[in-house]
């Protein structure tokens, strides 16, 4: 992956609706080399999917949870049916098996209150569960979804605004 294809990782995590002709004329390429890279960065898996992203509470979202499992049973077969369950549970947008004193965590989102305690009853009938910690979202301050390809390995890192006034 060289700069041009850098530039258009940039422009397609801020804007993926924009036609190949404009990123070309972005990052100073012709639409069909604009496309080929595209294309080659969709095979590679480097670009996953383009969505659009929706605010959960102008759809009728109102409650976001964070949610920490230690598992009870650390048997393989165990933990592989409860990682199947949990990934099937469309309340689910996020989910980690992780290292440290839990074994999962996971971003939900539901209606409201009641909706999360039937989701909290499933999650918790699904294997034995030593501990079950959810933290509500009370304000986002922060979600991107652009990775900060500046700071990726193999990219000369350019203080801006530095004492030279770059």
């Amino acid at each position: 992956m060289d700069a041009v294809d850098r530039k258009i990782l940039r422009i397609l995590q801020e804007d993926a609706s924009l036609t190949v002709a404009e990123i070309g004329r972005a990052v100073g390429l012709s639409t069909t080399p604009c496309w080929k890279r595209i294309q080659k960065l969709e095979a590679s898996g480097v670009i996953r999917k383009r969505v659009a992203i929706v605010a959960p509470d102008k759809v009728g979202f109102g409650v976001t949870a964070q949610v920490s499992v230690q598992s009870g049973d650390h048997a393989r077969e165990a933990v592989e049916a409860f990682i199947e369950a949990v990934r099937a549970m469309p309340e689910v947008l996020e989910f980690q098996r992780v290292a440290g004193d839990v074994d999962f965590c996971l971003r939900v989102v539901t209606v409201d209150i009641p909706h999360f305690e039937d989701f909290h009853r499933r999650l918790t009938s699904l294997m034995p569960l030593r501990r079950v910690s959810s933290y509500f979202e009370l304000q986002q301050l922060k979600s991107e979804t652009a990775l900060p390809l500046s700071l990726a390995p193999g990219v000369s890192q350019r203080v801006v605004g530095g004492p030279s006034g770059g």
